[in-house]
């Protein structure tokens, strides 16, 4: 629903600025969605569009997505790595409880976010975007489905979806070509 409100709002801001602007202007219109599925690690919990970090409250972890870093208490200090340090060794990402938390260096806040998640410690009841089939999270380069998601994106740039092939006479999908740019088939994407 979320995608569906940010594109009627990026067209109608497109529409409004034609409108507005002569014809001979050239406008240029900047939308940032702020959607970063791609980037979330596949043991993330699903359901949300935009993460900055999750906190992992059965080890006091943070992780940072955009970094792709993880943040740690070492001797009182904050620490940074891309891997969990070996004392988690044998942690399963994938089946423990992550929180989301969109606040910049959360780990500064440890004690308030230790004290307000500490009732999620061993819950294990979230599904991770690996194991999610929303296509939503197929964009991401590493969900199991991210290939065939990649490859039925290609098929569409050249099918609009009404049967009528947009790859200008490069021919049907078994290489033949008829000739005709604008073949015509039943709707599949195939050309007659």
């Amino acid at each position: 629903m979320r995608y569906i409100l940010v594109l009627i709002a990026a067209v109608l801001m497109l529409s409004a600025s034609s409108v507005l602007l002569p014809s001979t202007s050239v406008a240029q219109v900047s939308v940032s969605l702020g959607f970063n599925v791609e980037r979330q690690p596949v043991w993330g919990p699903t359901g949300y569009d935009h993460v900055d970090y999750y906190y992992l409250p059965d080890i006091g972890v943070y992780y940072s997505v955009s970094q792709n870093r993880y943040y740690y208490s070492d001797r009182g200090r904050w620490r940074n790595s891309r891997s969990l340090p070996s004392r988690y060794h044998g942690y399963d990402l994938y089946n423990s409880y992550k929180v989301v938390v969109n606040d910049p260096k959360p780990y500064l806040h440890d004690d308030t976010y230790r004290e307000q998640y500490a009732s999620y410690k061993g819950r294990h009841d979230q599904e991770n975007i690996r194991d999610s089939r929303d296509q939503k999270y197929f964009v991401n380069p590493k969900h199991p489905e991210h290939k065939n998601w990649v490859r039925e994106q290609k098929q569409h740039r050249h099918d609009n979806g009404n049967g009528q092939d947009n790859r200008n006479g490069q021919g049907d999908r078994n290489g033949q070509n008829n000739g005709n740019d604008n073949n015509r088939g039943n709707g599949n994407g195939y050309g007659r």
